[in-house]
């Protein structure tokens, strides 16, 4: 009678056992991720004063036959390679053939309601040297007026922007244009000391009032 009531309690301990054990291991299991939100539309962030408004820097155009620009997608070349519109010369210096300046240049498209501080460019030199003898020479907005026969400038920073970057600079001083007065027109005048040497543009945009 007392070896079945001793095989009664080692039968008990046990099922406690792992009853108790099985508690545990469900205790210790870490729980189920929380289910992740459903994606949502995010609305674009209006453009507010003092901002920077990106145009298109590849639609900058060669002011003439002596300057070459091109983007390639892959590598620009310079630097660590991040493309670009990289712009070379056929010819040294920051005059054209025909003495006029050097220059890549476009037409550009300003948010409507918004008047101009100024201008920022995003650029790199293929030199390596610092100060670098290759670099850009003017940042220019001009303003065709009506009748359009003429082009007021209205910017004109004459400063040799010779950081051989990677880097972003602001045109100086700020102004006050309002591109609702007419059409306005960008130019970047660039200064070769050789042929050889590329100026790779990655960014240009207007800083807002």
């Amino acid at each position: 009678m007392w070896r079945s009531h001793g095989r009664v309690l080692i039968i008990s301990a046990l099922a406690l056992l792992l009853l108790s054990g099985g508690a545990a291991g469900q205790a210790a299991k870490p729980e189920a991720p929380a289910p992740k939100p459903e994606m949502q539309a995010v609305t674009p962030e209006p453009v507010r004063p003092g901002k920077v408004y990106w145009l298109n820097h590849l639609d900058l155009l060669a002011g003439d036959d002596s300057v070459r620009t091109s983007h390639n997608a892959v590598t620009s070349g310079v630097g660590g390679g991040l493309a670009g519109l990289v712009i070379t010369s056929t010819t040294t210096g920051e005059t054209t053939a025909g003495g006029g300046n050097k220059v890549v240049w476009m037409a550009v498209e300003a948010p409507l309601g918004q008047r101009l501080a100024g201008v920022r460019v995003c650029y790199e030199y293929s030199t390596g040297k610092k100060p670098s003898p290759t670099y850009i020479s003017q940042i220019r907005l001009a303003q065709v007026q009506t009748p359009p026969a003429t082009a007021l400038v209205l910017l004109d920073d004459g400063t040799d922007q010779t950081h051989p970057g990677p880097i972003c600079v602001n045109s100086k001083p700020a102004v006050e244009i309002d591109p609702a007065q007419g059409p306005l027109l960008l130019s970047l005048r660039v200064n070769f000391a050789d042929t050889k040497d590329r100026i790779v543009i990655r960014g240009v945009g207007l800083l807002l009032k």
